[in-house]
């Protein structure tokens, strides 16, 4: 239980940082080009990844790549940019908490991964605090960014899924990497074809900039892929409730926002539900091996443990360690 612990605490970085990126983007990043604050997000992000993998995706994985860069970075960004934009801190991170119900739901019809009754039990009360987080005073409710959150969610699920799907494969690191840099140079074609130039940005942009593409994407996607990898979809998704809480949080200690009674039971609920919808030892081993698709390039199957995720090495098992790993893009 204690490297199930250490597993969802890594996934966990990824939820706090996106909730705080909702308020970085609000309050420091123009609103009137989406297409570019998106693109500044994700290219800067993707080359900093390729210049720590450098390596290139190989077989399918070129085409996989543009498809996730596709889903996870260039529509998604897209639409939590204007959802950012458009609707309080709190209410739009807090859209993205149904991801926990879409999640589970998706991984049963695509991975065969069924739920326990215990993590459908925690989505039910995750969702409920969500609810009484969303009654708080002042969530002004726009219907273009209710819109935006609501494609973001399915479109990020989409994604999610598609890349737990096809693993195993390249290093997580790898993957990243090249789905940013793919869906990143995308977003900077279509920006400077409708948007023109790229905002002129002071010093408060830039550290926001900074803070988006570092901290939120390259730093909170790798972490949150890791998850996917190793724990449940159903898992990842209730860790993915930490992003309301910290846009709440967010909310009242930066934006001035006032904390009703019923938002601290629904911050409260939340938690529970994190806590609760933990995974047993044998759900981790039938989500790292829960795909069937066979290793890209004739890898040969490895040990999958921390140390072989953050540098995108397997240690081979078997008669293959007297070589060492070999192809899969790695």
């Amino acid at each position: 239980m204690e490297g199930n612990l250490r597993w969802i605490a890594l996934t966990a970085v990824a939820p706090v940082a996106w909730g705080a990126n909702y308020y970085v983007t609000r309050e420091f990043l123009p609103a009137g080009q989406p297409l570019w604050g998106a693109a500044l997000r994700a290219l800067p992000a993707g080359c900093l990844l390729l210049a720590i993998a450098r390596e290139r995706p190989r077989g399918a994985w070129w085409g996989r790549s543009a498809v996730l860069g596709l889903l996870n970075t260039s529509a998604f960004f897209v639409l939590v940019y204007v959802a950012s934009q458009t609707l309080p801190t709190s209410t739009a991170s807090m859209v993205m908490a149904l991801s926990p119900l879409v999640l589970m739901l998706g991984a049963w019809a695509l991975l065969a991964e069924r739920p326990r009754g215990a993590q459908l039990v925690a989505a039910a009360v995750g969702l409920g605090g969500v609810a009484l987080m969303l009654g708080g005073p002042g969530a002004e409710v726009r219907p273009v960014g209710v819109l935006a959150s609501v494609a973001a969610l399915l479109v990020s699920a989409a994604g999610f899924l598609l890349s737990k799907r096809w693993d195993p494969g390249p290093s997580v690191l790898l993957v990243t990497a090249w789905q940013l840099t793919f869906g990143g140079l995308l977003l900077v074609a279509f920006a400077a074809a409708t948007e023109g130039a790229p905002p002129s940005t002071g010093p408060a942009a830039l550290a926001a900039y900074a803070y988006t593409s570092v901290i939120a994407t390259a730093l909170a996607f790798v972490a949150w892929f890791t998850g996917l990898r190793r724990l449940p979809a159903a898992t990842v998704g209730l860790v993915g409730l930490l992003n309301p809480v910290t846009g709440v949080l967010l909310g009242v200690t930066m934006a001035g926002d006032a904390l009703t009674a019923p938002q601290t039971t629904g911050m409260a609920l939340v938690l529970a539900a994190v806590l609760g919808g933990r995974t047993t030892g044998r759900d981790v081993r039938r989500a790292a091996g829960s795909s069937d698709a066979p290793p890209v390039d004739g890898a040969v199957p490895g040990d999958r443990s921390p140390q072989s995720i953050a540098t995108g090495t397997p240690t081979p098992t078997g008669p293959a360690a007297a070589t060492g790993p070999t192809g899969g893009g790695r």
